[in-house]
């Protein structure tokens, strides 16, 4: 991955590169507002004074694109004088407005202590899970923030008295200490941040197989057609969980084109060999529609043609049920002139829809989570549609299941290192290509946090 690195002009860049290069990494200059806001993961480092730094930021006109890839939580590591740079304003350069990112203010470390802080010191998370985790790290500072944020994940270090050294929120990651310099417990650190972001939460990134059923039998094909027999529902989820499935998801292929519900034998079938979440989708038309699957055994119920021929749908089904049960399945083209537009009846149907504009929408309307396929992908075995999973990722806060390409488990990393919370593959199970246990093997080896 392109990793854009800031240049400041107050921060030691060799270390910081190499950091990146260590962790898989493609370090490159941002000295640009349009670069800032493209960027895929960016880098704001930072040694020297607060008022120096902003000056600089506001010379190179990169203010205000920092500031809105910040508020949008998109994926961005700041480092010792880059963390305290998102707050409000710092008593070391009194007048000087930072960023504005993060509340409060920035003040001098105090108590019985040496300043600044040279060397190791103890990095403790108030609930450690996902990025931040316990470590010693190597600080350089004489500020440090006055107190954690709200609604962020907080890391802090006792130096005189206990402060915020680093926080997390989204898929940003701001240290008071050097990550580059910490040697592996900061090195895990950025790699982990690259991996999956600094999603700092007690979530673990999901590996979901597929079923596809038509007749009472799974089946698969490439683009929705020419479909292939692969087994039992009940015996390939059971299967899945052994191998250590986070979910399973089962989609009536032909309900909604034959104008019916799902069977809900099927349902009841695949639920008595579970015991992890099942999402069932095909057909479903109405809230009548959805209270079968559940009653039948399914957790969450997936809307595709009757959402887009109804919105309402998606809104009725999240107030009766909740937003956790509300799964909006897009399936997407890519357009001629750019975009991708939803496809509906497996598939089959055009609908002038745009695909990201369609997720917002359902986002509004109480959906919970977006199950996307890109139907140019779909059994070809050529990797996720990754610009696709980006683009909604960005355009949502609602957890997005990437679908439809799957081939090696490095197309599973790539989709959850374009923005997605979740992989749903199909065939490379169903044809023994993989298992779920060796692709989450290979996903923890990238860095990505999998339940084992």
């Amino acid at each position: 991955m392109k990793v854009h690195v800031v240049r400041t002009g107050v921060a030691n860049l060799a270390s910081v590169f190499a950091a990146i290069e260590r962790a898989g990494g493609a370090p490159t200059f941002a000295e640009d507002a349009a670069t800032v806001t493209a960027a895929e993961a960016l880098v704001l480092p930072g040694v020297g004074a607060f008022g120096a730094a902003m000056d600089s930021l506001h010379e190179l006109g990169l203010v205000d694109a920092l500031r809105a890839r910040l508020q949008a939580g998109r994926r961005t590591l700041a480092i010792c004088l880059g963390m305290q740079l998102l707050f409000e304003e710092s008593d070391e350069a009194p007048g000087v407005k930072g960023l504005g990112v993060v509340p409060g203010r920035v003040v001098k470390l105090s108590g019985d202590v040496r300043v600044p802080q040279l060397g190791w010191n103890w990095v403790l998370p108030d609930s450690p899970s996902g990025v931040l985790t316990p470590g010693l790290a190597y600080f350089a500072n004489s500020y440090r923030a006055e107190a954690a944020p709200r609604d962020w994940s907080v890391a802090r270090t006792p130096y005189g008295e206990s402060f915020p050294s680093a926080i997390a929120r989204d898929e940003v990651l701001a240290c008071q200490f050097h990550p580059e310099l910490s040697g592996e417990y900061g090195q895990g650190l950025v790699r982990r941040w690259l991996a999956g972001g600094a999603r700092d939460d007690a979530r673990r990134r999901r590996v979901i197989p597929c079923l596809d059923v038509r007749d009472g039998r799974v089946v698969k094909g490439v683009k929705f057609m020419n479909l292939r027999d692969a087994g039992s529902p009940g015996e390939l989820a059971g299967a899945y969980e052994a191998q250590g499935a986070d979910e399973i998801v089962v989609l009536d292929v032909s309900a909604s084109t034959e104008a019916r519900r799902t069977r809900l034998a099927t349902v009841r079938e695949v639920r008595a060999r579970l015991a992890i979440p099942l999402t069932v989708g095909g057909g479903v038309r109405s809230l009548d529609d959805a209270a079968a699957l559940l009653e039948a055994g399914a957790d969450k119920v997936s809307m595709n043609t009757a959402a887009v021929q109804r919105p309402d749908l998606v809104s009725e089904i999240a107030s009766r049920f909740g937003t956790q049960c509300a799964v909006l399945a897009i399936d997407a083209t890519e357009r001629a002139d750019g975009g991708w537009e939803v496809l509906t009846l497996s598939g089959r149907e055009r609908t002038g829809l745009d695909a990201i504009a369609w997720a917002r929408e359902a986002e509004s309307r109480g959906a919970g989570e977006l199950l996307v396929t890109s139907l140019d992908r779909d059994g070809t075995h050529s990797g996720y549609d990754l610009p696709l999973l980006r683009a909604m990722s960005d355009a949502v806060r609602i957890p997005v299941i990437a679908s439809g390409g799957a081939g090696t488990p490095e197309h599973l990393v790539d989709a959850l290192r374009a923005g997605a919370d979740a992989v749903l593959a199909a065939s490379i199970f169903h044809d023994g290509q993989q298992t779920v246990g060796t692709v989450k093997r290979v996903l923890s080896s990238h860095g990505i946090e999998v339940r084992p």
